[in-house]
């Protein structure tokens, strides 16, 4: 409740603080500019001992890997591979890459591997969503975790030693084309669809660059006349990036993060008039045993017996009015009930049941 006071306060002087200019770069991407996944399959090889042991897949890609230099072993024959490990690989292959340019790539276990520290990944083709290849990856792995096993049985894991990184791992081999030299007009798409702000956005553009040069089309994408030629698109866009635009306010939202009580509300939420009574009630039972006792002359025997006592605690806190033009009313309002967050989490779904609480109520 301590943290929660000290909280609160700071994020009144936060979210009341009034929205200062962005530039357009800053409030979304340019359609085509944005990054490729990478996935492909490969063999680590050179473990101590801790890779996948007789795992077929992994068999069959040691084979496939012997074959490429001319090495083929007799059929039936499956080495324990307990120093090589199947493993997937992913990167991301961001815009305009050229052939040449090194990617940072993630290597991870997909089998029976108990660590893939001190492995080397053998070269291995990275595919796109398309099924093209478009980088190849090879190099040795940095691995952050730990893994040990003791002859008892006994366990020692530090971080996730099944998962590692090589910088740089990659190297590009092939370019995608992003499409935008050639169209009549290049997109610039919102991170959040706001109708408001995609029409300052044009707005600001248009004054810029002349009228009529952009359009809103939607709540998400501007639409800018441009020139031919991707070195004109170039410099134009550079431009664009560059321009200041203020953004609408934010949509009146209360955030609630459900498993660590966390409560966020914005300064756009405004709650009417509305009379709030919260309280608690305690139940506890307190189980004893006692020994019960025949009469002298009967045949009885002692047995224990259960005394329940049980005792009910009710809070009483009297209704008070709660009304917030601003963030900062409402914080006091929480403050003077003295909520936790799971009760304030509570109110606040009330408060909007009742209709007093005018905003989006978002539960994580």
């Amino acid at each position: 409740m301590t943290l929660l006071r000290r909280l609160l306060p700071i994020l009144a002087l936060l979210l009341t603080a009034p929205v200062a200019a962005e530039r357009i770069k800053d409030l979304g991407t340019f359609q085509g500019l944005r990054a490729n996944q990478l996935t492909g399959y490969g063999i680590v090889v050179g473990l101590a001992g801790t890779g996948d042991d007789t795992l077929d897949y992994t068999t069959q890609g040691m084979k496939g890997v012997a074959s490429r230099f001319g090495l083929t072993l007799p059929p039936g024959v499956n080495p324990a591979l307990k120093n090589a490990a199947a493993v997937m690989i992913t990167a991301e292959l961001p815009a305009f890459a050229k052939p040449g340019q090194r990617l940072d790539i993630t290597v991870a276990a997909m089998g029976k591997a108990k660590s893939l520290r001190g492995g080397t990944l053998l070269v291995t083709p990275l595919q796109g969503a398309d099924g093209q290849i478009y980088a190849m990856a090879q190099g040795n792995l940095a691995v952050g975790g730990l893994g040990i096993d003791a002859a008892d049985g006994s366990k020692l894991v530090v971080n996730v030693p099944t998962a590692g990184r090589i910088p740089g791992g990659a190297s590009v081999e092939k370019t995608v084309d992003a499409g935008f030299a050639n169209s009549p007009e290049v997109l610039f798409n919102l991170a959040e669809a706001d109708l408001t702000t995609v029409g300052r956005v044009a707005a600001s553009i248009n004054k810029s660059l002349g009228a009529g040069r952009a359009r809103a089309i939607d709540a998400v994408t501007v639409a800018i006349q441009a020139p031919t030629g991707a070195e004109l698109r170039t410099a134009l866009m550079a431009q664009v990036e560059d321009l200041l635009v203020d953004p609408a306010d934010a949509p009146a939202r209360v955030i609630v993060n459900a498993r660590t009580g966390t409560v966020v509300i914005n300064g756009a939420v405004r709650i009417a008039p509305a009379a709030v009574t919260h309280g608690k009630l305690t139940v506890k039972v307190n189980e004893t045993w006692a020994a019960s006792q025949p009469n002298a002359f009967s045949k009885g025997k002692t047995l224990l017996v259960p005394k329940s006592d049980i005792k009910v605690d009710e809070e009483v806190k009297p209704m008070f009015r709660m009304a917030g033009a601003s963030l900062a009313d409402i914080v006091k309002a929480v403050n003077a009930i003295g909520a936790s967050p799971a009760d304030l989490v509570a109110i606040l779904e009330a408060l909007k049941q009742a209709g007093a609480m005018k905003a989006e109520l978002i539960v994580l």
